[in-house]
């Protein structure tokens, strides 16, 4: 696993043994990232300067890809011990320890924003209902931006997340918790989907 593009560029990540945690394959990273500078809602000024949110970080590739494109900053939620060992030697290992916050706090309970992210990761386990409760605890906790952009990854199964009028969920898919936001793009990659929606 690496990093695909930008100034850290082939610079190796260390992902922890075991099941537990699920990194996002590289071919995944490059398929996304291709999307967000390229769709006509996203572009370079997505990535320029941006203050990125990883939830369920795991190694914290996905935001460790958008620094090493041009974001300013990054917040990882992580709670897996050795999930965290291997977060925090990728962080290290590419010296963005100033640029870099690790909170070892459920995300679905964080503490309060100091800074609202603009564009979030949320790759939590599946088929669990968690992005979309997350996603309410971080607005209430002043962590999204206006307008922000989420980029979700789920079970290609799984129902859509979120609450899109355009999208509605099946009749048959009771919810504990919704949130709503615009389906920007959707894709499959194996047994995996990413949604983005701009919240």
């Amino acid at each position: 696993m690496r990093i695909i593009a930008g100034i850290r560029k082939g610079r190796q990540l260390t992902a922890p043994a075991g099941t537990t945690t699920r990194p996002t394959a590289d071919r995944v990273r490059q398929a996304l990232f291709d999307m967000l500078v390229h769709a006509p809602w996203g572009g370079a000024g997505l990535l320029s300067e941006a203050c990125v949110l990883d939830a369920f970080a795991g190694t914290g590739a996905l935001a460790l890809e958008a620094l090493s494109r041009g974001a300013a900053s990054a917040c990882f939620f992580e709670t897996d011990r050795p999930a965290l060992a291997a977060l925090r030697k990728n962080i290290a290992d590419c010296n963005w320890q100033e640029r870099c916050t690790v909170l070892t706090k459920d995300v679905t309970s964080p503490t309060k924003a100091r800074k609202p992210c603009s564009l979030l990761f949320i790759d939590p386990p599946y088929r669990q209902g968690l992005p979309a409760s997350a996603l309410a605890a971080l607005s209430k906790g002043g962590w999204i931006a206006p307008g922000a952009i989420a980029v979700i990854e789920t079970a290609d199964n799984e129902p859509l997340p979120l609450t899109d009028p355009a999208h509605p969920a099946p009749q048959s898919e009771p919810e504990q918790v919704t949130f709503n936001g615009t389906l920007l793009a959707e894709r499959k990659h194996g047994a995996a989907r990413l949604s983005v929606w701009q919240l």
